[in-house]
């Protein structure tokens, strides 16, 4: 039995797979469904058996079709800021974190359900996925990162055509773009690519996998200094367990073991 009301979560082989569980509201995301996934995600920090995650939506019709239209209905300017601060708060631990994080994209992944997708690290969805932000068509604009991410993922000229006319695209069409990795034809296919990179990641050195993730975060921030950070990370490699490792089985030729240490 889960022990969330709007989540679902199964780990095997050290894979953490969260399903949105909302599928007569499309998966939608409400404001204790946001508060369940920071509670996930910081397990995901903090919890040793847990490598890796993947994110997706119950069902093959939605992965999130947003943000609950009703709950932003009542919202204004008083409270309207720290609505958005809270889930822009949530997405950025799942942009932060060390370990390797999936959105498997089954469906609509539309307004916060698009922002979610966008601050995983990496983005696969199936054939029927529709990605889009149309908050104009309410009167606002994105409120959880999608301003940033879209713009930082496919430039600023398609975002702003995105964000500015609420349009919806195909997978094919968000992969052109760049906003999704791969596009696959069922929800089946779908988990088992997303399973497959997952566990091709997580077989690698986690530590060097997490400074890879701070690095590029990095290039974004303008508060670092990108190629700074590169080289204090790769000098911190240095000092771990699994460098040598990985470099002693180079040299052995032989598959490495690797301990996160």
């Amino acid at each position: 039995m889960s022990l969330y009301q709007n989540l679902t979560e199964e780990i095997s082989n050290g894979i953490l797979t969260l399903t949105i569980s909302r599928p007569e509201h499309l998966n939608a995301l409400n404001t204790s469904t946001i508060e369940e996934i920071r509670t996930v995600i910081q397990d995901v920090y903090d919890n040793k058996e847990i490598k890796g995650c993947i994110i997706t939506g119950e069902g093959s019709k939605s992965f999130v079709a947003g943000a609950d239209i009703k709950e932003i209905a009542e919202l204004n300017e008083l409270n309207a800021r720290k609505f958005a601060e809270n889930g822009q708060e949530v997405f950025s631990l799942i942009e932060q974190c060390e370990k390797p994080i999936i959105a498997a994209i089954n469906g609509f992944a539309l307004g916060g359900g698009c922002e979610l997708a966008m601050a995983c690290h990496l983005r696969i969805a199936s054939e029927n996925a529709k990605f889009g932000q149309p908050e104009v068509n309410l009167g606002i604009i994105p409120g959880y990162g999608g301003t940033q991410r879209l713009t930082q993922l496919v430039g600023k000229g398609k975002a702003l055509e995105l964000m500015t006319t609420g349009d919806m695209i195909t997978a094919q069409d968000a992969k052109s773009i760049g906003l999704v990795n791969h596009v696959v034809e069922t929800k089946e296919e779908l988990m088992e690519l997303s399973n497959k990179i997952m566990s091709k990641i997580i077989a690698k050195a986690p530590l060097a996998v997490g400074m890879v993730i701070n690095c590029v975060n990095a290039y974004y921030s303008s508060e670092e200094n990108g190629f700074q950070a590169e080289a204090n990370f790769f000098s911190n490699c240095t000092k771990t367990e699994d460098f040598h490792e990985g470099t002693k089985a180079f040299i052995e030729k032989r598959k490495p073991e690797f301990k996160g240490e």
